[in-house]
């Protein structure tokens, strides 16, 4: 079933662009209703632009509390038609209004193997504790911060003569591969939840190829 995407993002908007590219390469069965942003200027909203997509401004600061501006958001992405929720960048928990609105239909993606080092900073975290493997999750939400149930994780080395921007650098290009085939599942009818445990129905399709030193499970497939 072909997914009606809203994403909502407050800064640059590279998983964004990612899902984009993956809509307009055809090898994400979604369309693109609405991108959301709570701050005026970011860059997902040229990015929008651009593209021609959808985009609007709800600024969280002239809400009066969460609440309120969860509340506006519910409307707008109800009022675009979208039927599903994807967390690309966006800096802010959601409140359990806002999930009750959208059962089993938001998703995020996070830059660090949950659940080790939530929050805003996972992968700056990650790297100063001296992991020795990185990497990014891609997890339904639900009312705790990064806590839902995992669809798909990637890993990678943390070098150590690199630095945190050349670590984010290359977590973020698994980011771009690993959110839309997870967003592909979903819309594929393959994703199945029982409690904490995303279970992924095998398709037999073909695999994409990995650099050696990467892992992603469930297997990234062709496209991605």
């Amino acid at each position: 079933m072909s997914l009606r995407l809203a994403l909502i993002a407050s800064g640059d908007g590279t998983n964004v662009q990612a899902i984009l590219d993956a809509v307009q390469r055809q090898v994400l069965d979604a369309s693109i209703r609405l991108v959301l942003c709570n701050r005026p200027g970011a860059n997902v909203l040229e990015r929008a632009r651009r593209a021609g997509l959808p985009h609007m401004v709800l600024d969280h600061a002239v809400h009066p509390d969460r609440a309120a501006h969860d509340a506006a958001m519910i409307r707008a992405i109800r009022d675009s038609g979208a039927d599903t929720v994807v967390l690309a960048g966006y800096m802010r928990l959601l409140t359990p209004a806002f999930l009750q609105a959208f059962p089993g239909r938001v998703l995020n993606i996070h830059p660090a193997l949950l659940p080790a080092f939530p929050g805003l900073h996972g992968l700056g975290e990650a790297h100063a504790w001296g992991v020795k493997l990185a990497g990014c999750t891609v997890h339904f939400v639900d009312e705790a911060m990064d806590h839902g149930a995992i669809v798909i994780q990637a890993a990678a080395p943390r070098l150590d003569h690199e630095d945190l921007e050349a670590c984010t650098r290359r977590i973020r290009a698994l980011e771009h591969r690993i959110y839309p085939q997870a967003l592909q599942w979903l819309a594929s009818g393959r994703i199945s939840l029982n409690g904490r445990l995303a279970s992924l129905a095998d398709a037999g399709l073909p695999l994409a190829s990995l650099p050696a030193t990467c892992l992603v499970w469930p297997p990234l497939e062709e496209g991605f």
